[in-house]
């Protein structure tokens, strides 16, 4: 049972009429815009491979970069919980997407890369601290595929 409800709301605005909307398959942009009051707009397209421009961010990216940074901030609350001293924390995160014959797709995995530098050798395993941030993560519990992980830990030490 959940306890609280958090809503989110944003605007999506189509900005790739070219002036004939989509009477053809190569007649529009990709191009959108992502606009949440009080932050920057962001400028949104298709990927690359469906026509879209490479110069702005696509829906693929976006949900690759908020499973990265949902487990980036589980991970730092469940490192506090456990005494655990991270000093930096860098992940080269990586998703795989397959397409469909009939145009549809969906996401097969994402794998989460993060390297991790705390103050010095933990008590607890780093390892069952990314699968407790795993188990928190409120991204990863909603998304229907797999979300892996290859940590690495760099132990920083002072004199």
């Amino acid at each position: 049972m959940s306890l609280d409800e958090h809503r989110y709301a944003l605007t999506v605005t189509w900005t790739g009429n070219l002036g004939e909307g989509t009477a053809s398959y190569r007649g529009y942009s990709r191009d959108h815009d992502v606009e949440i009051p009080g932050l920057p707009v962001l400028g949104g397209s298709a990927d690359p491979s469906f026509r879209g421009d490479r110069t702005r961010f696509n829906p693929e990216q976006l949900l690759l970069a908020a499973l990265a940074q949902c487990h980036m901030l589980s991970f730092l609350h469940v490192a506090v919980k456990h005494g655990v001293v991270v000093s930096a924390y860098e992940d080269h995160a990586e998703g795989l997407m397959r397409t469909n014959r009939d145009g549809s797709g969906q996401f097969e995995s994402v794998t989460l890369k993060p390297r991790v530098t705390v103050a010095a050798p933990a008590a607890v395993e780093l390892e069952e601290l990314h699968a407790e941030a795993n188990r928190l993560c409120f991204i990863a519990r909603s998304v229907n595929f797999p979300v892996l992980h290859e940590p690495s830990t760099v132990f920083e030490y002072s004199d």
